[in-house]
């Protein structure tokens, strides 16, 4: 079954006078195909959180829908890792949209099946089968990204890329609003963002390319003049399954590091976001329509915060990847602080907070992705990435779904934020021993 991912052969070379403007539109076309086709897979990721509080409602606690939100982070954790090494032998114009059209089926579920939501056990077993196919979209963008951009290019790439996150989760948010406006049903929080999905995937099918040894092009590294030190016709081979996960990911000391920080990253990135819409209307007032703009926000503050990241690490400091996500890191704890203590009826000071953890969040979960492709030969990156997003889903976003949740039914959501302030503490603690050591 597997072969329908296969990665395609190389073809016949196209004559020189063709090459840089095949190159030029090409990897205009893909980047399209590989912003996009991400941006659709965050609309069909996190739809759950804003059903939490209707699902309250209804008499479930939020612990148990803490539990079934889990799923999404358990599966994900897992498959993002899997398929990043069957991604690293698949040809990922056909491999990430088929698993955007499954992610959008079970979306198609929850928003047109009662079924769907009539137990946590079921809602954990749907959202467990969303989130092992949502671990096919990371993984064959950074194989894309590794093929068709050299290494001089790939800071800046990457950190535009990267937005795609926000581009897409922040749009649940408001299409949550049209389909309310639309059809006054809560159910549309699945199937208005899962329609968009669908014609996502045909439009990422339409863009993406397998590698450019594929399309009759020479590899980046030749066409850029831009080689890595110790570059050689081996960087160009398919390694074996073994190779790419004991070689170069098992024993690849500083990858464990930052993929151990990413545990307490994605713990505050999801800890927030993921609480957002319950915490704003229990605590601080907010109605439906509000907090779900301030959803939005939170997710659309990444975007310049992402590229003034990337712009401060490669240029302010010098491509050290640890000390630029350490200062982020600090500002995210302060602003976590502020969110958490300001007392309610300060709107705009709960939504200024919650933006500027928005701001500050994705620019070190893009350096340690960034970071995870640097550390391992292309044809390995897939798999480097997906490590690195096995310890931050696994870890974190699982302690964001079901620990945050029961800490809040015990502790109420002092004893929550609490558990954030030290994820961020501990995500700095990392960070610095990462540093440390990349600077031997």
């Amino acid at each position: 079954m597997l072969g329908i991912f296969k990665a395609g052969g190389a073809a016949a070379r196209l004559p020189e006078a063709r090459i840089d403007p095949v190159y030029r539109r090409l990897r205009w076309q893909i980047f399209a195909g590989i912003f996009f086709g991400y941006a659709g897979y965050y609309l069909v990721r996190k739809n759950f959180t804003l059903a939490i509080p209707h699902l309250v409602e209804q008499g479930y606690s939020r612990g148990d829908l803490g539990v079934a939100l889990a799923g999404v982070s358990v599966a994900y954790g897992i498959s993002k890792f899997l398929m990043g090494a069957v991604s690293d032998r698949s040809n990922p114009r056909i491999f990430l949209p088929t698993g955007l059209l499954l992610s959008a089926l079970i979306m198609f579920l929850f928003g047109f099946t009662d079924w769907a939501t009539s137990s946590v056990a079921i809602m954990f077993v749907l959202l467990f089968l969303n989130g092992w196919v949502q671990g096919m979209g990371w993984p064959p963008c950074g194989r894309t990204m590794v093929h068709w951009w050299s290494q001089k290019e790939r800071g800046r790439i990457v950190s535009t890329w990267n937005i795609a996150h926000n581009v897409g989760g922040g749009l649940i948010g408001p299409l949550f609003i049209l389909g309310m406006a639309w059809y006054n049903d809560w159910h549309s929080a699945f199937y208005v963002p899962a329609a968009v999905a669908v014609g996502v995937a045909v439009f990422a099918f339409l863009t993406m390319r397998d590698t450019p040894q594929t399309c009759g092009l020479p590899p980046i590294e030749a066409y850029k003049n831009d080689y890595p030190e110790g570059y050689d016709d081996s960087h160009e081979k398919e390694f074996s399954t073994r190779e790419i996960f004991v070689e170069h990911v098992l024993k690849n000391r500083l990858l464990w590091y930052i993929a151990l920080a990413n545990v307490f990253v994605y713990l505050l990135r999801y800890g927030v976001l993921d609480w957002a819409p319950t915490y704003l209307q229990e605590v601080k007032g907010f109605t439906v329509d509000k907090s779900s703009w301030a959803y939005f926000l939170y997710e659309w503050a990444g975007i310049p915060g992402t590229l003034l990241c990337g712009w401060l690490s490669d240029r302010l400091f010098k491509g050290n990847r640890a000390a630029t996500g350490i200062t982020f890191m600090v500002l995210v704890t302060l602003f976590t602080a502020l969110y958490w203590l300001t007392p309610p009826g300060h709107a705009m000071l709960d939504m200024f907070s919650l933006i500027a953890i928005g701001f500050l969040i994705y620019g070190p979960v893009m350096l340690i992705g960034l970071h995870a492709l640097e550390l391992v030969p292309k044809k390995a990156a897939g798999t480097a990435a997906g490590f690195t997003g096995l310890f931050g889903y696994l870890g974190g976003s699982v302690a964001a779904s079901a620990l945050v949740g029961y800490t809040v039914d015990a502790y109420g959501w002092d004893g929550g934020f609490a558990l954030l302030i030290g994820a961020c503490v501990l995500a700095i603690v990392l960070l610095a021993m990462t540093s440390r050591h990349a600077a031997r």
